[in-house]
């Protein structure tokens, strides 16, 4: 009798795209099988919003694991609270229960943030989440810079704003099933005291730290992928 396959379901970071996990679903090994959502380019969601499109994509009648990242994480930590069904674990990629912006940038972004529009956002995008020093750049670069330019400046300026003012550092300690957070030890947009500050509010959260940077599961998708499967096979 075949093993049942264990699902996956994969919240993209702030660029949205289902298809930047098209790497890391390839890595995955046999008897996994992965659901990538992607998040619209012209129509600005609340994580609120999000929630609702989260709870109609997860498997109805199937046991499944959430893999977050980044932008996504405060939505799937929000949703695990909530202990729906058949959820049987977490995982964090490059994530953070309340903002990673802090101190006086925070204090600046809703002043910054409007300028977005006109600047050469999906550059800086590539260089800082996918940086050249990474074994897959440039051309992860590529990818980040094509995906993030299509994003409608407004939804990329809500998007930010929704991080800055995210909280879901209550939510966290509600979260009954296993979690482990991937974190970037080359990471320029979410640094350790994220990290620090969810361990704290959940002891039992495994954390492992990668040599990558901010876009862990795109820059490695082999070796994420592997950590990934290792943690789900200990789930079942």
């Amino acid at each position: 009798m075949n093993a049942p396959i264990i699902r996956l379901v994969l919240l993209p970071g702030m660029h949205g795209s289902a298809e930047l996990f098209d790497d890391f679903i390839a890595a995955l090994p046999d008897g996994f099988a992965a659901k990538a959502v992607g998040y619209p380019n012209d129509v600005s969601q609340s994580y609120s919003d999000l929630l609702e499109v989260l709870s109609r994509e997860i498997p109805k009648s199937e046991p499944y694991v959430i893999v977050a990242e980044s932008f996504s994480t405060p939505l799937a930590i929000q949703f695990a609270a909530q202990a729906p069904p058949n959820l049987k674990g977490l995982i964090l990629a490059a994530g953070f229960a309340t903002s990673p912006v802090r101190g006086w940038l925070r204090a600046l972004t809703p002043i910054v943030t409007p300028a977005l529009g006109r600047l050469p956002v999906s550059g800086v995008a590539a260089r800082i989440g996918a940086p050249r020093a990474a074994a897959s750049a440039p051309l992860l670069q590529g990818r980040v810079r094509t995906t993030t330019a299509a994003i409608g400046p407004k939804v990329l300026m809500d998007r930010i704003q929704a991080v800055v003012a995210c909280n879901a550092l209550a939510q966290i300690c509600k979260i009954k099933v296993p979690m482990l957070c991937l974190q970037s030890r080359h990471d320029r947009v979410v640094n350790a005291v994220c990290v620090e500050e969810m361990r704290r509010a959940k002891p039992d959260m495994d954390v492992m730290v990668l040599d990558g940077p901010h876009l862990l599961l795109q820059a490695m998708p082999q070796q994420t992928a592997e950590i990934v499967a290792q943690f789900v096979r200990q789930l079942s």
